[in-house]
């Protein structure tokens, strides 16, 4: 864990070292923090973080209050709630963004990474910098990535070691076209729902099973619901941290950078934390009774191979100097020693 640590905050080390003169126009204030994620999941974990990071910089002056659980609203609710600003900051699953800025949607493709390495590689070069100019046409400012990690399937019916076992069963997804058809490509009969009403959804039999990161699964006590988990890594989720743009732009440069810079810092943190937690969370799933099943190669190609057409689609549909971008980027990662 202090080697990942390390390694994450060497890129935004001098950026934490960087101390606010001492006439900075800093104002008390309340930001309000909110998400979907689960009290205890590296999401909120991170939030906590980021608000410990903000009182400490600003002398106590900027309050930041975390609002977890969607207590505050569902994540397109938030998103809205962010472009009126009647909402100031939140942190949400980056293929959501899709809905605003089609591109967005490549982040979703099916098995588009094979590591974190790739995936950080991405996010915090050019093609996130794309991204981030896209949502601030949007309304949105963009501080930082945080991650949500890899996803995996879970039901209630039975193990699924093939691709074949998920012809039939019903999956919530998350709110967006790309996991839509992901799944039905899949055999599935895929339900868009909002993650707070997840649980009770799969309580209730209203649908078989779910899929999200290993560590958001133990948080939300999914295991109390599902049976089987299956590691198949279909996607990586890329967090994004966003701050209401019509309430950025009234901060003074001073409080803007004081927050830019508690981003990148607790991004580090927030991104170490997940990966950590992501493996300990498969262990403890087991442990608390799951059936956990890691699938062979060439079960994973046959994934692959039955969603081409759906990673096809979406890339086509996008703007082909990015997608040439991004794949380059993730063999440039691919490939380098």
């Amino acid at each position: 864990m202090r080697k990942l640590v390390n390694t994450l905050l060497a890129g935004v080390m001098l950026a934490s070292l960087c101390v606010l003169p001492a006439q900075a126009e800093i104002h008390e204030q309340t930001i309000r923090f909110a998400s979907t994620g689960s009290e205890g999941s590296p999401l909120v974990i991170g939030q906590r973080k980021f608000a410990e990071i903000v009182k400490e910089k600003s002398g106590g002056k900027i309050d930041v209050k975390v609002f977890p659980a969607g207590m505050l609203g569902g994540d397109m609710q938030s998103v809205a709630s962010l472009q009126g600003g009647l909402l100031q900051m939140s942190a949400l699953n980056a293929g959501l963004m899709a809905s605003l800025a089609p591109d967005f949607a490549l982040l979703d493709i099916p098995f588009l990474f094979e590591n974190t390495k790739e995936a950080d590689a991405v996010m915090d070069g050019e093609v996130g910098k794309i991204f981030k100019a896209e949502l601030d046409e949007k309304n949105l400012v963009v501080l930082a990535y945080w991650e949500l990690g890899f996803r995996n399937l879970t039901n209630s019916r039975r193990a699924v070691e093939k691709v074949d076992d998920i012809e039939g069963l019903k999956i919530r997804v998350v709110q967006s076209p790309i996991y839509l058809e992901m799944f039905q490509a899949l055999g599935a009969n895929a339900v868009p729902m909002p993650f707070p009403e997840v649980y009770t959804a799969l309580e209730t039999g209203t649908v078989d099973g779910q899929e999200n990161p290993a560590a958001s699964i133990l948080t939300a006590k999914l295991n109390e619901v599902q049976k089987y988990l299956t590691l198949t890594r279909h996607t990586y989720n890329p967090m994004v941290l966003l701050f209401s743009k019509p309430v950025w732009e009234k901060l003074d440069p001073d409080e803007q950078e004081l927050l830019q810079q508690a981003a990148l810092e607790s991004a580090a943190f927030q991104r170490a934390t997940s990966r950590e937690a992501d493996a300990k969370a498969v262990e403890a799933l087991a442990a608390a009774g799951m059936t956990v099943t890691k699938l062979a190669p060439e079960e994973i190609a046959r994934f692959r191979e039955k969603t081409k057409p759906v990673a096809e689609k979406f890339s086509a549909a996008a703007d082909p100097a990015l997608v040439k971008l991004l794949n380059d980027t993730i063999q440039q990662a691919r490939t380098a020693k």
